[in-house]
């Protein structure tokens, strides 16, 4: 069980330093020494560029990685709105101590290391606890949650980017666990961007039609209920929200706070970090998304947060795999940041940008 730490905060607007410009510059210098066309990398420079001025340094190295995966159960699944029962969530939950789920498989691939987080299953887990609850509350019959609890869902996400960082981990990687969460992720985004469910939510892990009208019935009438206030991203939480997601909103933040880039995962973690933007603006600078998941309000956040993934294999699968996948292509990227020589060194005359970089 995690000690909780009364000094911990959650940041709110003008507390999110801002990026380190003279490390942007020599970042986006060395791009364009390299020798090769210029801009050829696309947006994998942008991402190499964006780490450099998170950390404050040119010399940008994501050697050690940690994916933090939030595991939590959520009331709403009474209603139906899910393929199966939350009795799924404790067992992929314990199959991660045991290294057997897609983002662990994954992950040892990519030279990632996964921490899965009991922040609210509905029964004791075998993994690092840190729970507010056992599983939240019905949204169809009562708030998800206490105001109460969903600041303390953020602060262990809070706590989970500190302890990393105190580990030696470069980049932050998010995921999560939990039977019914693109429910709670689509109620979130509704209220914050005040759109009708509708055009967000999708068929998560396989509802029939019958069941998505279903899910999007109930997401409306919680709404209608409990009226979570959208200029208050912790209500919307606290009403309508999942542990899940403010744990991880809680790593976006503490990223952020850390001056750690944080990587997106699909559409539960970029509701989290819908919500941590909210929270305190200029946490977005600390975001890398990943891939377009497959469900429909994946889109529609990432326009919002000015954010355009880099892979787009219609992954639904969760669990961070999403984030692991950009790993490899990150390495890559920056092999050649490091290693290619420059128009000198092979002796040929430098390309000139010419105004725009496409």
């Amino acid at each position: 069980m995690e000690t909780r730490d009364s000094e911990i905060k959650i940041p709110g607007k003008g507390d999110i330093p801002a990026l380190d410009e003279a490390a942007v510059e020599k970042c986006q210098s060395r791009w364009l020494s390299i020798a090769k066309p210029l801009f050829g990398l696309g947006t994998l420079e942008d991402a190499v560029t964006q780490i450099a001025g998170i950390t404050g340094t040119a010399d940008v190295s994501i050697d050690k990685k940690g994916l933090i995966v939030m595991c939590a159960d959520n009331g709403v699944v009474e209603e139906g709105i899910s393929q199966t029962d939350s009795s799924v969530t404790a067992v992929v939950t314990d199959n991660f101590s045991r290294g057997l789920t897609s983002a662990c498989i994954m992950g040892r691939t990519a030279g990632v290391d996964v921490f899965p987080i009991d922040i609210g299953v509905s029964v004791d887990t075998k993994v690092y606890t840190d729970k507010i609850a056992y599983g939240t509350k019905n949204m169809l019959k009562e708030p998800a949650m206490t105001r109460r609890e969903a600041e303390e869902s953020i602060l262990a996400g809070i706590r989970a980017a500190k302890r990393l960082k105190k580990q030696g981990y470069q980049i932050l990687l998010t995921g999560e666990m939990g039977i019914g969460n693109t429910t709670t992720s689509s109620a979130v985004a509704s209220v914050l961007l005040e759109e009708d469910p509708e055009g967000l939510s999708g068929r998560g892990a396989g509802l029939s039609d019958a069941g998505l009208q279903r899910k999007r019935e109930v997401i409306r009438r919680a709404i209608g209920l409990w009226k979570p206030d959208p200029a208050d991203p912790i209500d919307v939480l606290a009403k309508v929200g999942g542990f899940d997601i403010g744990g991880l909103a809680g790593v976006f933040l503490g990223g952020a706070m850390e001056r750690l880039p944080v990587v997106m995962d699909g559409f539960i973690s970029a509701a989290a970090a819908l919500l941590a933007c909210r929270i305190a603006p200029g946490t977005e600078r600390f975001i890398l998304p990943s891939h377009m998941s497959g469900e429909p309000g994946m889109g529609r956040i990432l326009r919002e947060l000015d954010k355009e993934a880099f892979i787009g294999c219609h992954m639904k699968l969760g669990e961070g795999t999403g984030a692991v996948a950009l790993m490899p292509l990150l390495d890559m990227t920056l092999e050649v940041y490091r290693k290619m020589p420059d128009f000198d060194g092979i002796q040929i005359e430098a390309y000139k940008p010419l105004g725009g970089e496409a």
